[in-house]
């Protein structure tokens, strides 16, 4: 089965890690990629790559915590392709800190992007899937949405939030307008993002999670199985973790 094939997929956080690998996967099964991101040059970087395979691929530069920003990627993927089938929101920031560290500008941050980046582009692209009566929204959430842990307390509240939303899209628009809606939680996956943290401390112990990271591919895989499904289908949520990952 390919029902990826001529589908058109905007992808948030495109550029690098869990978006990029997912942007590769999609393209390689036929499907249509408009990509975006703030890092203009690592998304020029996936979609050189996606193209020299021969697969589609488009980039646009977007800032998700911009709600008319948001708007002008859905709407560029409509006029580059027609429509949108799928939107993949994967953008996100992840901080290490303690309560007691007052890291307001980082809990603020971590807010705009992981809940009102998700937010915008589901505005955006909610009313012309209503129109039509089909579509599909896959959220990026997390395993620390299912189980909070210290140090990561704002993140995991954000992750939490990223569930309710996609289960409440679920039961809302799938019954009745065939909108399906699809939380993927990844566990710890190497993208990089513990050399990011300034904390030495946090830096280190994300260090020692990093060991047992798995590849951004392994979360493109289930992205691919989740999309890849006939319209009658909805697979609600996938939980993708390191093997030796205990929590």
């Amino acid at each position: 089965m390919n029902s990826i094939r001529n589908k058109v997929v905007v992808i948030t956080g495109a550029s690098s890690g869990i978006g990029a690998a997912t942007a590769r996967a999609i393209a390689g099964r036929g499907g249509l990629v408009v990509g975006g991101a703030l890092d203009e040059a690592g998304l020029a970087t996936m979609v050189d790559g996606i193209r020299a395979e021969g697969g589609t691929a488009d980039p646009f530069v977007v800032d998700v915590t911009d709600p008319a920003r948001a708007q002008e990627l859905v709407d560029f993927a409509v006029e580059r392709f027609g429509t949108v089938d799928v939107l993949i929101n994967n953008a996100g920031l992840m901080f290490f800190s303690s309560w007691k560290d007052l890291a307001l500008d980082e809990w603020n941050q971590m807010i705009d992007v992981n809940i009102r980046g998700y937010l915008n582009t589901i505005h955006a692209v909610l009313p012309r899937m209503l129109e039509r009566g089909s579509g599909h929204i896959v959220n990026m959430a997390s395993l620390a949405g299912h189980v909070a842990h210290t140090g990561a307390g704002v993140y995991s509240a954000t992750k939490f939030f990223v569930s309710a939303v996609t289960d409440s899209l679920r039961k809302e628009l799938s019954a009745e307008h065939g909108i399906r809606a699809t939380a993927i939680s990844p566990g710890v996956i190497n993208t990089g993002w513990e050399t990011k943290l300034s904390d030495p401390t946090a830096r280190a112990s994300a260090g020692e999670l990093a060991k047992i990271a798995i590849e951004p591919e392994s979360v493109a895989l289930a992205v691919l199985y989740a999309i890849d499904q006939p319209a009658e289908v909805t697979i609600n949520d996938l939980l993708i973790s390191p093997t030796r990952q205990v929590w």
